[in-house]
């Protein structure tokens, strides 16, 4: 019989960074995650680095139905700042994202976020979570203790990108285990964090940091376009040059 191959560890991780994704399309309710799956996840996250060891943060796991029905009736709104900044990383067409590698394209979001100015934002635009979590079967929220700072890390910028590694770890496993994840930004925003507060008892000195919705996406996805600078955009060999003739980016993976 001929040799099983061996599959090369490094092209199978490479390959899950190149395809992991956000996966916006609704997810199947039906379809629990199983918990093997989940402890995958949430073990992928408690081994990542943190600065100095100090692992500042708690995982709150909502997979209980008349819960996660509670949060998705939360009211939330984009802020004017939101808007405004968001703006500034738009491009208005394929071309345009191409050429940048960086930034999303417009037509992701509503017409009135298209403009350099957001005020007033439409009444109609006051939605609840629940077409944000699109009918997912579990959200993680991750929390974390603001007074706890890395050391000589100002603003705790070592914290911070230590909760960031535990969020790539997530998502690398998650796409590895074929389930689909999005991280909800808008959970850390001001009166979504103080509903939170109230329906899942998160203690005051704790702050959202981001959640995230795990499932099985069901239906078309509507489809992105994915962009990265080139590595000869943004990397410097010995000393740092100013590009002048910068390629256009790589498209998509």
């Amino acid at each position: 019989m001929p040799d099983t191959p061996v599959l090369d560890p490094a092209t199978s991780l490479s390959d899950i960074i190149h395809k992991r994704h956000s996966a916006r399309a609704p997810y199947d309710p039906s379809r629990p995650l199983p918990e093997a799956d989940l402890e995958s996840i949430l073990e992928a996250a408690r081994w990542s680095p943190t600065a100095h060891n100090m692992q500042n943060y708690e995982f709150i796991v909502v997979d209980d139905p008349s819960t996660l029905t509670a949060i998705g009736q939360i009211y939330s709104r984009a802020s004017a700042e939101f808007v405004r900044e968001n703006y500034a990383q738009l491009s208005f067409s394929e071309e345009e994202l191409i050429r940048k590698g960086t930034g999303v394209l417009a037509t992701m979001f509503p017409p009135s976020w298209r403009r350099p100015d957001p005020e007033p934002l439409p009444d109609g635009e006051r939605g609840t979570l629940d077409a944000t979590m699109g009918s997912c079967p579990a959200v993680v929220i991750v929390i974390y203790d603001p007074s706890r700072r890395a050391p000589a890390s100002e603003g705790d910028f070592l914290g911070i990108m230590s909760l960031g590694c535990a969020m790539q770890s997530m998502w690398l496993t998650a796409h590895a285990l074929g389930v689909g994840m999005q991280i909800m930004s808008v959970f850390s925003s001001g009166a979504v964090e103080g509903e939170l507060r109230r329906i899942l008892s998160i203690p005051c000195h704790l702050r959202v940091a981001f959640a995230c919705r795990l499932g099985y996406p069901v239906g078309e996805a509507r489809p992105y376009l994915r962009v990265r600078r080139p590595l000869d955009r943004f990397v410097h060999r010995n000393a740092y040059v100013e590009h002048q003739d910068e390629p256009g980016p790589v498209a998509g993976g």
